[in-house]
């Protein structure tokens, strides 16, 4: 039995795609046309003999997907994202903007979901730093999760929110539902594009709503546009633990993208407003990266910890150290603490909360820490 029958997935609608939906090694599926598809297999790019015997046979399994969640894509709404029974991401794009021919892209919804074990037998990142990530969780540190695509944001923030309590009520918001929260209490939100049955629900519609909801914690899927705005105040105003993801090449850069971000919800703030607000708001930044050998690493984990004059400064937690490739051509480093004392702890000293065990031999006083000022 494959694992798509063993979970119970039905993918006969896919057509061609079927086969290898039920593949677990393939992590994305990439459709250009009825005649190549691509596959990310251990993160390898492969071109598939499967095709399709028309582009209208890849319409009609486009059209089975999109209506499938309620949306709509058409020669007047010729982009679309969606996602499958099983909780993968799908993003379509057919013509006039898909010049070739219908363009399909599946990212692969990854079944369990992983834990912390998992990440660290992969790889991913040490026992000790996410033994601090855990901290920062408990400690109701708001955190952001930062990486180009397909670095694995979206895995890790799922990791993470699997620290949350289970006795606060969490309000999770995304333009396409992945995130797996087990806890008991959990309110999902999802985004929704204008059609026919109503307008345009975006993502800061949803930030917004759900202030109303009573959330102790909010999981927003991925920043991308104003709803910057409006997640650093939640952040500010009571909701402390929250978490996000943000598309950026290294932790500096998050905090101009937020910067920009909240420029465009249209409100003329002086620069030093929304520092200071992000100063306030983010208290952790955690990094990944894809490797060149396809393997996700978390690289960076940096502390906001304050302005000087203008300028917001950060120092890092730990990081990755590259020492090289292996025989297999797979990239090799440790993971290294800075040995600098995290601020976090003091929000555990406050709420009364033990350090983790892994945590206390890594760290030690130190009088001046080194910071690195974003300007």
């Amino acid at each position: 039995m494959n694992e798509a029958a063993a979970a119970g997935h039905d993918y006969s609608q896919l057509g061609p795609l079927g086969p290898l939906m039920a593949n677990p090694r393939i992590t994305e599926i990439m459709v250009m046309g009825a005649q190549q598809v691509y596959v990310e297999v251990d993160g390898k790019i492969i071109l598939t003999p499967v095709t399709f015997d028309s582009d209208d046979q890849l319409m009609g399994i486009i059209r089975d997907i999109v209506e499938s969640v309620g949306r709509r894509v058409d020669v007047s709404s010729p982009i679309c994202d969606a996602r499958l029974a099983d909780g993968s991401r799908v993003h379509i794009a057919i013509p006039p903007v898909a010049v070739d021919g219908p363009l399909i892209n599946i990212r692969r919804f990854v079944r369990g979901p992983l834990d912390m074990a998992d990440l660290i037998r992969l790889g991913s990142c040490s026992e000790s730093a996410f033994g601090f990530l855990k901290a920062c969780v408990a400690a109701r540190a708001n955190i952001v999760v930062s990486g180009g695509t397909g670095s694995g944001k979206t895995t890790l923030l799922n990791v993470l929110s699997g620290y949350l309590p289970d006795d606060e009520r969490i309000v999770t918001i995304e333009d396409a539902a992945e995130l797996q929260l087990r806890q008991r209490h959990v309110a999902r939100l999802e985004s929704r594009p204008a059609g026919p049955e109503g307008k345009e629900i975006t993502i800061r519609d949803l930030v917004i709503s759900s202030l109303r909801m009573r959330p102790d914690r909010l999981v927003v899927g991925e920043v991308r546009g104003p709803e910057a705005l409006d997640m650093l105040q939640a952040m500010n105003t009571g909701h402390d633990g929250s978490m996000t993801s943000l598309h950026a090449n290294k932790p500096r850069d998050v905090l101009a993208r937020i910067e920009t971000l909240v420029l465009m919800a249209g409100y003329d703030l002086p620069v030093r407003a929304i520092r200071t607000q992000i100063t306030s708001a983010v208290n952790v930044i955690v990094h990944l990266e894809r490797m060149r050998d396809g393997t996700r690493k978390v690289v960076q984990i940096s502390e906001v910890t304050g302005m000087e004059e203008d300028v917001i400064t950060m120092q890092d937690v730990f990081r990755f150290i590259r020492s090289g490739v292996d025989g297999q051509g797979r990239v090799v480093g440790r993971f290294s603490p800075s040995g600098i004392r995290p601020r976090v702890f003091d929000r555990l000293d406050d709420l009364g909360l033990e350090l983790p065990e892994e945590m206390r031999s890594l760290f030690f006083e130190a009088a001046q820490p080194t910071q690195m000022a974003y300007q």
